[in-house]
């Protein structure tokens, strides 16, 4: 039978589970990625479970988000997670190397193998035809201790590309048009799977731009083909042999089907603050702006830095415009370097920032207040940029260079120039003395950690109770991110690997009470209740976590985004769904959900009921019976903990 390529990856690594999209699945991992802000806290996780070595091959910790070192917090850190990869048999990529995602594709990512990262992005990794999947720490945690991936079937969409792209039109305006026609949660629990004669002319960096942004759509994953594009990627970079050909089966099935006429596409941009809210750029044109960001794992390709470089070269930005040049990695940097790009752009005024992500993340480059900002970012969420009153618009990196010279939203077409779009050069080699690998067991097992008052051990939780009896403290409305649970940015990021300091931001842009009275009712425990594709966004564990450490018991929610959903019943908080979404409607803040006889409801068919006040509201839960133990016991470290010695660990 023709298979789709999402279908054979899957099946090489399936080890449980039936491939019926909704059924859950366990999946080998081959390789992890770990960035720092979470990957702290997966390193607190594996101490934790007392894990010796790493299983996944290889494992790469990368510092890419704390890299602004305003006191010693963060430089702290760094050596942390260094002393905790020579621990644990983990490579290491220092500060300075680049962001996460464009640097393991570049060194570490095989086409045909399967990684799972603790950042949503880990998607990007599928442009190399990977099977790339975000999850949360503690499911990376987990995979790195040599346990499977857990998580739904996911459906197949074929996403058939034809044509070539016009002039002025670039990777950044596919994706958005895909958020133009299917919103943020158009691809929840599905892989996009891209195929058609129009991936000819698109380069494995501008297929990691749609890899990359996939997860802004809820995809589990975004697959492409390991073909002659991908090969010549390798060559570049001195790993050829790495390289195997992949592709769909011809006439294979897809679940879904979309097709998209490249030729037909124009520039386009997302207006504030979410990146569905997609127009024309002809139609923004004339908006004063104030910054043009480029950067970041949404545009990370030197192709991107070098077609801005093409667009300001002989001339300068506009007056109060900021141009922030913010390469994506090292041997990018090193090779605008070497072509000449970045004279230009500095010429023209640009300002340069290190290899990192930096503004994306909020982490410097913070806008300001209510001025509009151009940025080839892959999330406008509101504040994450580091100013809560921000206004930042996607875009692609023409559109960005385009404007900076104006000074107002421009549509590049109209720019009196030619069009050059560029090509990498043909050798972009990695340099292995950027990277510290993984110490010998026997050298490994005689380092110790180097803690900090920031790195404190992970608390104790307890089992789920047989009874909750909770207030609602919290009530929001549809599409609320894990940054509007737990924020980034410059003053709170670095607090990240400390639940306890970064319990005080828990959703202080929704409700800067939401704390205090948390903490209030700390013994009795809280109840949230959300709108739909509640937790979409970053994979960031914490979001789940640090509500429970505050006495979270339970979410309600009309749905969920799939990583914060997998994240809450591994910290022993229980998420819920109304059987009727109109009840949403009905529930008010300081109401009293009771939740009778959980073990034995949870053991029926998905049906709990719950009461309101006393009043009867039915709703739902879709926890496989993995997930139903592993929440009963308050997470999965207790979880863990507790299993018979012979089946704490599986063997592939």
């Amino acid at each position: 039978m023709a298979s789709t390529l999402s279908h054979k990856l899957i099946a090489d690594h399936l080890v449980g589970g039936d491939m019926t999209p909704g059924q859950e699945i366990a999946l080998r991992m081959d390789q992890a990625l770990l960035q720092d802000v979470l990957g702290t806290l997966v390193m607190l996780e594996l101490d934790a479970m007392g894990l010796e070595r790493v299983h996944t091959s290889p494992s790469v910790q990368y510092i890419d988000h704390t890299l602004v070192q305003q006191d010693n917090i963060n430089a702290d850190a760094h050596l942390f997670l260094k002393s905790a990869c020579e621990r644990l048999g983990v490579w290491y990529s220092g500060p300075g190397n680049g962001i996460s995602h464009p640097v393991h594709m570049e060194r570490f990512g095989v086409p045909g193998q399967s990684l799972v990262g603790c950042d949503s992005h880990t998607t990007a990794a599928g442009a190399l035809g990977m099977l790339a999947i975000g999850a949360g720490g503690i499911e990376v945690a987990m995979a790195m201790a040599g346990e499977p991936l857990y998580l739904p079937m996911p459906e197949i969409i074929g996403v058939y590309l034809e044509g070539e792209l016009p002039d002025w039109v670039s990777a950044k305006d596919i994706i958005l048009e895909l958020f133009r026609r299917h919103g943020v949660a158009g691809a929840k629990n599905c892989i996009l799977e891209y195929h058609g004669p129009g991936l000819a002319n698109l380069n494995a960096m501008d297929r990691h731009v749609l890899a990359n942004m996939g997860t802004e759509m809820g995809a589990t994953a975004s697959v492409f083909p390991s073909d002659e594009v991908i090969r010549n990627f390798l060559i570049a970079r001195d790993r050829e042999s790495e390289w195997q050909p992949l592709h769909a089966d011809p006439g294979c099935h897809y679940d879904r089907s979309e097709r998209l006429d490249l030729s037909t596409l124009v520039p386009l941009i997302a207006l504030p603050s979410s990146p569905d809210n997609v127009v024309p750029v002809a139609e923004a044109a004339g908006e004063p702006m104030y910054q043009a960001y480029i950067g970041s794992s949404g545009n990370p390709g030197f192709c991107d830095f070098a077609v801005v470089a093409e667009i300001v070269k002989g001339h300068s930005i506009a007056d109060a415009v900021s141009l922030d040049i913010n390469p994506s990695t090292r041997q990018v940097l090193a090779a605008l370097i070497a072509e000449g790009h970045l004279g230009h752009l500095v010429s023209a005024g640009a300002r340069l920032h290190q290899p990192g992500c930096n503004g994306c993340i909020g982490m410097g480059q913070a806008p300001a207040a209510g001025r509009n900002s151009l940025r080839t970012v892959p999330r406008n969420f509101p504040g994450r940029s580091g100013t809560r009153e921000d206004s930042v618009f996607l875009c692609s990196p023409e559109t960005a260079a385009a404007s900076a010279l104006k000074g107002v939203i421009t549509d590049p077409r109209t720019l009196d120039m030619p069009y050059i779009r560029p090509r990498e050069p043909a050798r972009m080699a990695v340099n292995d003395l950027w990277f510290v690998p993984p110490m010998p067991p026997e050298r490994a097992r005689q380092t110790k950690l180097l803690a900090t008052d920031n790195t404190p051990p992970l608390p104790p939780l307890d089992p789920l109770p047989t009874r909750i009896e909770a207030p609602i403290l919290l009530k929001t409305g549809d599409n609320v991110s894990t940054d509007d649970i737990m924020p980034a940015g410059a003053q709170v990021l670095p607090l990240w690997s400390n639940v306890f300091a970064s319990a005080d931001y828990a959703f202080a842009a929704l409700d800067p009470d939401y704390v205090r009275r948390a903490r209030e009712h700390g013994e009795t425990g809280h109840v949230i209740v959300g709108g739909n594709n509640y937790g979409q966004g970053s994979s960031r564990e914490n979001a789940a976590l640090v509500p429970r450490l505050l006495g979270l018991q339970v979410v309600i929610a009309k749905s969920f985004a799939r990583i914060h959903w997998q994240n809450l019943p591994s910290f022993g908080v229980l998420p819920l769904t109304f059987a009727d979404p109109g009840d949403h409607d009905r529930v008010l803040k300081a109401q009293t959900i009771t939740i009778d006889d959980l073990p034995n409801q949870l053991s029926g068919d998905g049906k709990i009921m719950a009461h309101l006040d006393g009043e009867p509201l039915p709703l739902y839960h879709e926890l496989s019976p993995r997930q139903i133990d592993i929440l009963s016991a308050g997470g999965v470290i207790n979880w863990l903990r507790h299993r018979p010695a012979k089946t704490k660990q599986v063997t592939f």
